[in-house]
């Protein structure tokens, strides 16, 4: 289990600094500032995914949780939420080493 939060906190990792990349280029040329919100980025990669996660969420979630945590978070940049995602994860799945130290009995 724990392998599987690391993985997919490096996946997390991986795509958020993607998706910074992309920002920071398209900042570059056009002399702006320019974030892409996480809502664009994911309909722009998986639209049928961003509707069905949508749908449950209203669906199976108080309509408040959808109307404020759920739309904030999808008006956030997408490589900043997925920072923050790859740090729940590796948080998660982190092992604290021994206290008395490698070599204990």
């Amino acid at each position: 289990m724990r392998f599987l939060l690391r993985l997919a906190s490096l996946v997390a990792l991986a795509v958020a600094v993607i998706a910074g990349t992309i920002d920071s280029i398209q900042s570059v040329a056009s002399s702006q500032v320019i974030l892409t919100p996480m809502a664009d980025a994911w309909q722009d990669v998986s639209p049928s995914t961003l509707s069905a996660l949508q749908d449950s969420i209203s669906y199976y979630v108080h309509p408040r949780f959808y109307a404020f945590i759920f739309q904030w978070l999808m008006l956030q940049p997408a490589f900043a939420v997925l920072l923050i995602l790859a740090l729940i994860l590796w948080m998660i799945g982190y092992k604290k080493p021994p206290v008395a130290g490698r070599f204990t009995a």
